[in-house]
């Protein structure tokens, strides 16, 4: 059976290369390439993508370039009411850049005038100031690193032409993600001592927006390829499944969606001047139940969001998370808040999609931060209690990163930092409920990720010792059991 290629793609068409995306993963491609290749087919948009792989190993690159950029998205769930299943051929993307061995080919990217977009999702963890990073580095360690090195030279090339900025748009679920890769882009021109012209051009020349996106995306259909190949009638090795949900909130200037008409596709891409209650409304109910959820569902045996919200006892943890711990601290009208859970709900159910727990168990504990402990440190501000199911998540994903369901081995990811820490922690836990509350303390106590130290949230520690012990010793179908019958806080003493 024939590759998805240009050659074997009778629609098959070029574009001048107008945007910049850093991420090469399923999520950017089965939204922004998405959304950019509806604007071509419908609007005057006339653009492609350059791909750029912003972590060392991978082959999704190789695969793209294999296939001229091609690949296919299915779009499975709620559309107008009805259940629907669909997949088109994503004709968007140019070419894919591997920075690790063709640095020199990202750099000659500041020479096309025509690029003018600039789009990221490196996870949560992305986004942060390394230090050690240089402007010689080839490439450099980090995505702000790397981004910077192609803003000076592009200041370079047009010799400070302000026409010749970038509209910059990060999708990674930080809060105020914009403005807080602009800060570490501009402490990278400090650090590497740049000249005041360049920072004059990085404010003046380039817009720098936050956005928030919102699309489940479940990845590659490992489970129904075959089936899928057969359907399609050639081999696609960079399928990719979603949701047909989808929603992107841009805090910008007005003037941008005169360069980027999403509203003439009729796509759900808001841009607007305060885009955080949108923020709060979906990264503590959508995401954190996602984040909330995944320990806890994946160590009772469960391997899908699916069965996590039809199963009796975990669909009423993730309820009783939602309404009666995430809502309550939100500062939006509550039935606004309920409607929108109850859709959130209703994804999360999609009878087509296999959303699997596993695969958003990158970077857990970033993402716990981001997503989650805002809640819990709200609810407790709030009432003077600690939120029951919020912390015995907490407990459950300290647990998870043991790396064992039953004898089952869990393939960790997360920075080494984190892997290294769970791995000394475990190893050296001796069995005891004091060994137990040390670990715990120690997780709490890292600062690195959580920003400040959880040992002095009063009663935290107790807490999820007391439920990481009843997961430890019951197992995750009796701890959660044993969890949802008792009070629905748990009382600061």
């Amino acid at each position: 059976m024939q590759k998805l290629t240009k050659e074997t793609w009778k629609d098959y068409k070029e574009y001048p290369e107008k945007v910049i995306q850093f991420g090469e993963g399923n999520f950017l491609r089965a939204f922004a390439d998405w959304i950019i290749d509806k604007m071509n087919k419908e609007t005057n948009f006339n653009g492609s993508v350059v791909v750029v792989q912003p972590r060392e190993h991978g082959t999704t690159i190789h695969k793209l370039n294999e296939q001229d950029g091609l690949f296919t998205l299915y779009l499975q769930g709620i559309k107008n009411k009805q259940a629907v299943r669909e997949y088109s051929v994503i004709n968007c993307i140019s070419r894919g850049i591997n920075t690790y061995t063709d640095y020199s080919q990202y750099l000659e990217l500041a020479e096309n005038p025509e690029l003018r977009f600039i789009i990221s999702n490196t996870t949560e963890a992305g986004i942060y100031f390394e230090e050690n990073d240089k402007l010689e580095d080839q490439p450099q360690k980090s995505y702000p690193g790397r981004l910077t090195a192609l803003l000076y030279q592009r200041f370079k090339v047009f010799e400070g032409d302000t026409n010749k900025g970038f509209i910059i748009i990060p999708c990674e679920l930080i809060d105020r993600n914009g403005e807080k890769l602009k800060e570490i882009v501009l402490q990278h021109a400090a650090l590497w001592n740049l000249e005041e012209e360049f920072v004059n051009w990085i404010n003046v020349a380039n817009t720098f927006c936050c956005s928030l996106v919102d699309r489940i995306v479940t990845g590659f259909p490992r489970d129904t390829i075959n089936e899928i190949t057969e359907e399609l009638g050639y081999q696609d090795d960079l399928v990719v499944v979603g949701e047909q949900y989808h929603s992107w909130v841009i805090e910008g200037p007005e003037w941008i969606k005169e360069e980027f008409p999403t509203d003439k596709a009729g796509l759900d891409v808001k841009f607007v001047s305060d885009m955080s209650p949108y923020r709060s409304r979906k990264v503590r109910i959508l995401n954190g139940a996602h984040s909330a959820m995944n320990p806890v569902a994946y160590l009772y045996g469960l391997d899908t969001v699916g069965e996590a919200v039809t199963n009796e006892v975990t669909k009423n943890f993730v309820e009783e998370l939602i309404y009666r711990e995430i809502i309550p601290v939100i500062d939006m009208p509550e039935e606004e808040l309920k409607l929108f859970a109850e859709a959130v709900l209703e994804r999360f159910m999609n009878p087509f999609v296999n959303h699997y727990l596993s695969s958003i168990a990158l970077n857990s504990m970033s993402k716990f931060k981001t997503r989650d402990l805002p809640s819990l440190l709200e609810y407790y501000d709030k009432r003077m209690e600690l939120p029951k199911k919020l912390t015995f998540s907490l407990s459950a994903l300290i647990c998870y990163y043991k790396g064992k369901r039953g004898e089952e081995e869990i393939q960790l990811k997360d920075d080494q930092d984190i892997l290294d820490l769970y791995k000394s922690l475990w190893q050296n836990y001796d069995g005891t409920e004091s060994g137990l509350k040390q670990l715990v303390i120690s997780v709490l106590a890292y600062e690195k990720v959580w920003g400040i130290n959880l040992n002095n949230v009063p009663m935290l520690t107790e807490a999820v010792t007391k439920y990481l012990l009843k997961i430890e010793n019951l197992g995750m179908k009796e701890a959660i059991k044993e969890v949802t019958r008792i009070n629905s806080t748990i009382e600061a003493r």
